[in-house]
C-alpha cells in the first residue's frame, strides 16, 4: 500500500512534536511513581496516526516523499494534530501502543527492500542517499505510563493554581479583616478621646461656676456690709429701732442656742442608740457561740437587751419628726445605756465564772493530752508534707515557691536585719536623753499613722505632710514637742522601721476589722513608698514576716524546729496561753493581705513624680498566678483568694482584660476543685463565699469596685 512508504516520515515527525519529547521531574521517584517503566515499552502508533496514514496515502508516493524530504516541517500540524488528539483520552493508550508497534515492523521492511533496489539498480551508485534514511535520529517516543504521569502531572499543577488562588483569597479576607479592626480600634481611640475632651469641658464648666459662686458669695458679702452700715446710720437716727434690733438679735442668739443645744442632744441620742445596739449585738445567740452560758441565761439577756433598744427607740422615733430631744428624753435613754452596760457586765462576769469552771476542770486532762497532740501532730504533718510532696510531683503543682521569689523574700528580711542593727545603738541607749529622743521619735512616726481615716482629703494630706517632714529630716510637733530625725545620726533609720512597722500593724488590727479602712491606709503609704524607696522595703519585710502568704511561701517545718516557733513562722500568735484561733488567725492574715491589695493599686494623687504605681498590680499578678501554681491550703487558700480578689479583682480586669478572665476560669474550673477537696465540712465558710464571688463574676462579666475606695470628690473634701 502507498501509506506504508510514509511510515517512517510519519514517525520522524512524530519525534519532533512536542509529545515525543519525554520530561523528567527529579521529585518523581521520591513520591514513589514508577514513571520510568513506560520507557521501556516499544513503540506504537495510536489508531489516529493510523486514520492519518491512510489520508496520505491517496497522493503519489514520489511526491510525498519529495514534499516530506523539501518540507519536512509541513507535517509538523499534522502530526502536532495527531499528538493532541492522541494524548487526550487514557483509554485509548493499548490502541496507541498496538499502532506504534505496527509503525516500528514497516520500517524495518520498507529499509530492506530499498536496499535489494539500490544493490539491483546501481550496484557502483553513491550510497549516500540511500542510506540517508537509516542516518535519522532514534525516534524516543513516550510510554502509555509516561503520557498518563504527563496528564497527571498537568493536573496536579492545576490543583495548585487552584490552592494558591484559594491563599490569596484568605489573605485578601485576612487583610479586610485586619483592616476592619485597626479601624474599629481607631472609632474606639476616637471615642476615649471625645470622652477626654468632654471631661475637660465639664472640668472647665466646673471651674467657672465655682468661680461664680465664690463671686457671688463676695457679692453677698458686700451687701451685707452695706446693710450693716446703713443699719448703724439708722440706729444713730432712731434709739428705738436700734433697741428693737438688739432685742430681736438676743431673742435670736437665745433660739440658736436653743437649736445648738438640741442638736448636741440629738447627737447624743444618735450615740447612745448606735452603743446600746453594738453591745445588744453581744447579748445575741448568734455571736455567743463560743461562749459557755446556757441558753436560758442568754436569752433572759438578749430579751433584756431587746427591751432597752425598744426604749431608745422610742425616743428616737419621737425625734424623726422634726423635734429635738428633751431633757427627760435623754434621761431616759442614758438610763437605758447605763442598765445595758450593767447587763452586759454581769453576762461577762457569769461566763468569766463558767469559763473558769471549766477551764480548771479541763486543765488537767489537757496536760496529759499535751505531749501526745504534739507527737501526733508532728507525725501528722511530716506525712502531710510527704504527700504533698507526692501529689504535687502527680499534679504538677508546687508547694513551696519559686526560687525567684524565696530569693527575694530572704533579700527583704536582710534589707530589714540590716536597719533594725544600724539603729542598735540608739535602741539600747540608757542615758534618759537619748531614751526620751527615741521615744519622741517613735510617737512622730506611728501616731499620724493610727489617725489616718478615710473623713476628709485635707486631713488624709495633713498626715502624709507630717510623715514626709519627719522622714526628709525637717521637725515635726508631736505631742506638743518639736523632734527630727536629724537630731541622732540612727534617727531616720529607727523612724523608717517603727513606721513600716506601724503600716503593717494597720493592716493586721485596723483593716481586719474595718475593710474599707485599707483604702486611706495603702494610699499614703503608696505615697509614702514613691517618695521613699527604703519605707516600702520594710514594709514588704514586715508583711512577709508576720504573712508568708503575702509573698506566696508555705514555709516548710524542718527538722528539729518545735511546733511553737513552727506556728509563729507560719503567722501565728503564739503566747503563754497558747496558740491563738483559726478565725483570729485568718482575720489577721485577710487584713494584711487586704492592705497589700489596696496598695499595689493605689498611686498617691498630689506625687509630683510621673509613673507607674511603685509596687504595682504586676506584683498582683505575680502573687496570683504563684498561688495558682501551690497546693491549696484549708481554710487559708480561699479565705487570702476571696479577699484579694474582692479588692484588686476590679484593678486587674481593667489592667488585664481576657488574660485576666482565663485566669479566673481556671481557677473556677480547676483549681477550685483542690481546694473542696483539702477542705473539711466545717470550713466551708470561706469556700462558700470564694465559690459565689467566682460564679457571679464569671456570670455578669464584670467585677465591682471595691467598697471604700476613694474617689475623685474625697480628694475635694
Amino acid at each position: 500500500m502507498p501509506s506504508e512508504s510514509l511510515r517512517w516520515e510519519t514517525l520522524q515527525a512524530l519525534k519532533n512534536s512536542p509529545k515525543g519529547k519525554i520530561s523528567f521531574d527529579p521529585f518523581w521517584l521520591e513520591r514513589g511513581e514508577p514513571l520510568l517503566a513506560g520507557c521501556k515499552d516499544s513503540p506504537s502508533l495510536s489508531p489516529i496516526a493510523g486514520v492519518i496514514l491512510e489520508r496520505l496515502s491517496s497522493a503519489p508516493l514520489q511526491k510525498s516523499l519529495s514534499f516530506l524530504g523539501s518540507r519536512s516541517g509541513d507535517s509538523s500540524p499534522v502530526l502536532s494534530e495527531v499528538s493532541i488528539s492522541s494524548s487526550g483520552s487514557v483509554p485509548d493508550v493499548s490502541a496507541r501502543t498496538a499502532a506504534f508497534s505496527a509503525a516500528a515492523s514497516v520500517k524495518n521492511e520498507r529499509e530492506q527492500t530499498l536496499s535489494d533496489k539500490v544493490k539491483d539498480e546501481s550496484p557502483e551508485a553513491d550510497v549516500s542517499g540511500v542510506s540517508s534514511p537509516t542516518s535519522l535520529p532514534a525516534i524516543s517516543l513516550l510510554s502509555p505510563k509516561a503520557m498518563e504521569m504527563a496528564g497527571c502531572i498537568i493536573k496536579v499543577q492545576e490543583e495548585h493554581r487552584e490552592k494558591a488562588k484559594l491563599a490569596l483569597r484568605v489573605r485578601q479576607e485576612m487583610q479586610e479583616n485586619q483592616v476592619v479592626a485597626v479601624a474599629s480600634a481607631e472609632s474606639e481611640q476616637l471615642k476615649r478621646f471625645e470622652e477626654l475632651m468632654e471631661l475637660k469641658q465639664r472640668q472647665e464648666y466646673q471651674s467657672m461656676r465655682d468661680m461664680m459662686e465664690r463671686e457671688t458669695k463676695e457679692s453677698i458679702g458686700r451687701q451685707e456690709k452695706l446693710k450693716e452700715e446703713q443699719r448703724r446710720r439708722i440706729t444713730l437716727v432712731n434709739l428705738r429701732l436700734r433697741e428693737a434690733e438688739q432685742q430681736r438679735l438676743r431673742e435670736a442668739e437665745l433660739e440658736r442656742q436653743r437649736q445648738a443645744e438640741g442638736r448636741e442632744r440629738l447627737r447624743s441620742l444618735n450615740s447612745i442608740q448606735e452603743e446600746i445596739l453594738q453591745l445588744n449585738q453581744l447579748l445575741e445567740p448568734s455571736t455567743q457561740t463560743k461562749t459557755d452560758l446556757p441558753p436560758a441565761s442568754l436569752s433572759s439577756y438578749s430579751t433584756r437587751g431587746n427591751q432597752l433598744c425598744s426604749q431608745v427607740s422610742e425616743v428616737v422615733r419621737k425625734t424623726a419628726e422634726g423635734d429635738f430631744p428633751s431633757l427627760e428624753d435623754m434621761t431616759v435613754a442614758e438610763r437605758a445605756l447605763h442598765e445595758m452596760r450593767a447587763l452586759i457586765r454581769l453576762m461577762q462576769e457569769e461566763a468569766a465564772k463558767v469559763r473558769e469552771k471549766k477551764k480548771k476542770e479541763q486543765e488537767q486532762e489537757e496536760e496529759r493530752r499535751k505531749q501526745a497532740e504534739l507527737l501526733a501532730k508532728q507525725e501528722g504533718e511530716k506525712k502531710a508534707a510527704q504527700l504533698a510532696k507526692e501529689k504535687a510531683q502527680r499534679k504538677g503543682l508546687q508547694n513551696s515557691a519559686e526560687d525567684v521569689t524565696l530569693k527575694w523574700y530572704k533579700d527583704l528580711q536582710e534589707v530589714a536585719t540590716r536597719c533594725a542593727q544600724s539603729f542598735e545603738q540608739l535602741n539600747s541607749a540608757k542615758d534618759g536623753q537619748t531614751k526620751k529622743l527615741k521615744l519622741e521619735l517613735q510617737k512622730a512616726a506611728t501616731i499620724p499613722v493610727s489617725q489616718i481615716a478615710s473623713n476628709s482629703g485635707s486631713q488624709l494630706r495633713e498626715i502624709f505632710d507630717k510623715i514626709d517632714k519627719l522622714l526628709s529630716g525637717r521637725p515635726v510637733v508631736s505631742g506638743g514637742k518639736s523632734v527630727s530625725t536629724s537630731q541622732h545620726p540612727q534617727g531616720l533609720e529607727f523612724a523608717s522601721y517603727k513606721l513600716a512597722e506601724k503600716f503593717v500593724k494597720q493592716g493586721e488590727e485596723e483593716v481586719a476589722s474595718h475593710h474599707e479602712a485599707a483604702f486611706p491606709i495603702a494610699v499614703v503609704a503608696s505615697g509614702v513608698w514613691e517618695l521613699h524607696p527604703q519605707v516600702g522595703e520594710l514594709i514588704l519585710a514586715h508583711l512577709h514576716k508576720k504573712c508568708p502568704y503575702a509573698i506566696p511561701h508555705y514555709p516548710p517545718m524542718k527538722e528539729g524546729t518545735p511546733v511553737d516557733e513552727y506556728q509563729r513562722i507560719l503567722g501565728y500568735r503564739v503566747d503563754d496561753s497558747g496558740v491563738e484561733g483559726q478565725d483570729s488567725f485568718l482575720k489577721r492574715m485577710s487584713g494584711m493581705i487586704r492592705l497589700y491589695a489596696a496598695i499595689i493599686q493605689l498611686k498617691w494623687p498630689y506625687s509630683s513624680k510621673q509613673g507607674p504605681v511603685p509596687h504595682g498590680l504586676n506584683h498582683g499578678w505575680r502573687w496570683l498566678a504563684q498561688m495558682l501554681n501551690m497546693e491549696p491550703l484549708a481554710d487559708v487558700t480561699a479565705t487570702l483568694l476571696f479577699d484579694f480578689l474582692e479588692v484588686c479583682g476590679n484593678a486587674l480586669m481593667n489592667q488585664y482584660r481576657s488574660q485576666f478572665w482565663k485566669l479566673i476560669l481556671l481557677l473556677k474550673e480547676e483549681y477550685f476543685p483542690r481546694i473542696e477537696a483539702v477542705t473539711s465540712s466545717g470550713q466551708m465558710g470561706s469556700v462558700i463565699r470564694l465559690k459565689q464571688f467566682l460564679e457571679t463574676s464569671l456570670q455578669r462579666r464584670q467585677i465591682s469596685p471595691p467598697r471604700g475606695q476613694l474617689g475623685s470628690g474625697f480628694w475635694r473634701s
